[in-house]
C-alpha cells in the first residue's frame, strides 16, 4: 500500500462514520448526526490537511524549538515541558474556515465542505505564554509563526502549512500547546504529538505537529499566510471580480454560528404534536448572546432554552419545542447571536474563498396530519 493508501485505510478504521473528501490531502468529516454531543469524540472529529499526514516518530523524541525574537532560544521536549510548565485544560471549538463551503453559489474554490468540518473537544497542554515567557519575548516581537514537518503532496520541498498569530494572541492565557484531546493523547490524525490550540480563530491557526514556533519583528509569511489564503475581502467582491491580494484581511475571529443537530433532514413531525429542536451555537472570541428557532422558515421566531457551556470558547446546547400548525413541507432554522448584536444571516455573504459562512441552519422536514 502506497502512504496515502495507508493513511485512508487508518482513517476508516478510526473514524468509520466520515465521509472523505476527494482530494490528494486526507480531509474529511461527520455527518451531522454524529455531532449531538456537548463533547464531540475523537472518532467523529472531522480531520483537515493541506499536506500529508507526517510520520511523527516516538513522542519522548519529539522537539519543540522556540527561537526567533526571544532572548533564549530554547527546546523543549513533551516530557519538558510538562515538567517545568502548568498544565491546563480547556474546552474550545475547533471550526475550519471553510465549513459550510458547499452551500455557495457560484462555487468557490477549495474543498466543498458540508456542516460537519467542526467539532467541540477538551484541550489539554501548557499556556503557549508561558513558553515564550521563559525564552524572552523581545520588545520587537510581532507575530509568532508556526511551522510543523508535513508537507505539500504536490512538491515535497515545502511546506504544507505555516501559519500563526499576533503576538497579542500568542500571549493569550487561553492559547496552548497542547499535547492532549478529550483526556487522551493527542492523536495524531489531530496534531499530535503537539498542536497549537487557539480558541476563537480558524482551525488552520491550530497548527497540527507543532515542532516550532518563531517569533517574528512583521506578520508571519510562511506557506498559506499570503495572498488570498485563509482571509476576507476587506469591501465585498462580486463573483467575477478581479482580486487585490492587499484587500484582503487575515481571518482573526470566526462568526457567530450555530448547527441543528435535530430533527435531521427529512424528518417527519405530526400536526399539533411539539418538535423538538436541539443543537449548539457557538461564537468566536465574542461571547454568544443566545438562539432562536424558526419551524415556518423563518416568518415565525421564538428563543431557545441556552445552557451553558463548558467555558467561553465551548459551544452551548440550545433546545426549543415547536408546536406544529399545518401539514406539508417545512423547514426549521436556527440562528445565534452574539453579544455585539451579530446575527447569523438568513442568505450566505459570498466571498471568493468560501470563507466564514454562517448562514442560518435550515433543515427540510415534513408535516403530517395528527
Amino acid at each position: 500500500m502506497t502512504p496515502a493508501s495507508t493513511e485512508l485505510a487508518r482513517l476508516r478504521a478510526l473514524k468509520p462514520g466520515l465521509h472523505v473528501h476527494d482530494d490528494p490531502a486526507l480531509n474529511a468529516e461527520p455527518p451531522i448526526a454524529l455531532l449531538g454531543e456537548a463533547i464531540t469524540p475523537a472518532e467523529a472529529f472531522f480531520v483537515r490537511n493541506n499536506g500529508d499526514v507526517p510520520v511523527v516518530g516516538r513522542e519522548d523524541d519529539w522537539v519543540l524549538t522556540i527561537d526567533g525574537e526571544v532572548e533564549r532560544p530554547a527546546r523543549w521536549t513533551l516530557a519538558a515541558l510538562r515538567e517545568r510548565f502548568e498544565t491546563v485544560t480547556l474546552t474550545a471549538v475547533l471550526e475550519c474556515a471553510g465549513n459550510g463551503r458547499s452551500q455557495f453559489s457560484p462555487a468557490t474554490d477549495g474543498l466543498p465542505w458540508r456542516l460537519g468540518a467542526v467539532g467541540c473537544a477538551r484541550w489539554t497542554g501548557v499556556r503557549l505564554a508561558d513558553v515564550l515567557a521563559e525564552a524572552g519575548v523581545r520588545p520587537g516581537a510581532v507575530y509568532a509563526g508556526h511551522h510543523s514537518p508535513d508537507r505539500l503532496i504536490s512538491d515535497p520541498s515545502r511546506p504544507a502549512l505555516s501559519r500563526g498569530l499576533p503576538i497579542a494572541r500568542a500571549l493569550a492565557p487561553e492559547t496552548l500547546v497542547a499535547f492532549a484531546m478529550n483526556g487522551e493523547p493527542l492523536p495524531r490524525l489531530h496534531g499530535g504529538p503537539l498542536r497549537i490550540v487557539a480558541p476563537g480563530f480558524p482551525g488552520s491557526a491550530w497548527q497540527k505537529w507543532l515542532d516550532r514556533v518563531e517569533l517574528r519583528p512583521c506578520e508571519h509569511d510562511g506557506e498559506k499566510m499570503g495572498g488570498t489564503n485563509y482571509r476576507l475581502p476587506t469591501a465585498p467582491v462580486a463573483p467575477g471580480e478581479p482580486l487585490d491580494p492587499s484587500r484582503f484581511a487575515v481571518i482573526t475571529d470566526m462568526p457567530v454560528k450555530s448547527l441543528i443537530t435535530a430533527p435531521l433532514a427529512g424528518f417527519t413531525a405530526t400536526c399539533g404534536e411539539r418538535l423538538t429542536v436541539a443543537g449548539f451555537g457557538w461564537s468566536g472570541a465574542i461571547p454568544l448572546a443566545g438562539v432562536r428557532v424558526s419551524g415556518d422558515g423563518g416568518v415565525n421566531w421564538q428563543d431557545a432554552t441556552l445552557e451553558d457551556g463548558e467555558g467561553p470558547f465551548a459551544w452551548r446546547r440550545f433546545s426549543a419545542d415547536l408546536v406544529i400548525a399545518q401539514p406539508g413541507a417545512m423547514s426549521v432554522l436556527a440562528q445565534a447571536r452574539d453579544v455585539q448584536g451579530q446575527v447569523q444571516p438568513l442568505e450566505i455573504v459570498w466571498n471568493p474563498r468560501g470563507y466564514c459562512n454562517n448562514q442560518v441552519h435550515r433543515v427540510a422536514g415534513t408535516a403530517r396530519e395528527g
